[in-house]
């Protein structure tokens, strides 16, 4: 448990879970949602049943998913080099030589360019750094986007928005609405036991 905020009673208002293993991510994923739960409360003098609501995100870990700037691997067959000539101010040198570099990420068709040093060589390596900052950054947006689009997408914390049910009195049955599959060991799931 990364992250805890206890109830003002009782339980917890709020916990962030990190779960680690091979296909943590492809096995937590489905789970995102509001999961609906009905009991008898303990806090209940009437012993009455009540009905409380969970919302559920599961993200992967941006941590072991996110490559920092130098880990940015190119695969030189996706790109285009052009040399050329530069523009501006560097006398003969400019004008005869291709020193400039235009290189394009063909599978993402970002551009970059770089003319300002007098070497072809040190022009690539220039651009190069330009492109891996870009890809990076165009993978920063990307995450950031299935970020928020996940967070759109859990809806109003109610009725009718669960994905799944736990009716743990006065019968015991877990119903996932979504797939219609039921079943009664409401404590076993609860202990961890998804796959049934």
């Amino acid at each position: 448990m990364i992250d805890e905020i206890s109830g003002e009673i009782a339980g917890l208002k709020s916990a962030t879970l990190q779960i680690n293993g091979e296909y943590a991510y492809g096995w937590c994923k489905h789970e995102g949602g509001v999961h609906r739960f009905v009991r008898v409360s303990p806090f209940d003098a009437n012993a009455k049943r009540h009905t409380s609501f969970v919302s559920v995100q599961v993200y992967p870990s941006f941590e072991s998913n996110n490559p920092s700037l130098k880990d940015i691997d190119i695969n030189t067959g996706d790109l285009k080099v052009e040399t050329m000539r530069a523009q501006g101010a560097g006398g003969q040198h400019v004008n005869k030589t291709e020193s400039a570099i235009r290189i394009t990420h063909v599978p993402t068709g970002i551009v970059v360019a770089c003319q300002m040093e007098r070497s072809q060589h040190r022009n690539r390596e220039v651009a190069m750094q330009m492109l891996r900052a870009k890809i990076y950054e165009r993978h920063v947006r990307a995450q950031a986007l299935a970020k928020a689009n996940q967070h759109a997408s859990l809806g109003d914390m109610g009725w009718g928005a669960q994905i799944r049910t736990y009716v743990m009195q006065p019968y015991q049955m877990i119903k996932d609405l979504r797939t219609g599959y039921e079943r009664g060991d409401v404590q076993n799931v609860l202990d961890g036991d998804l796959m049934g």
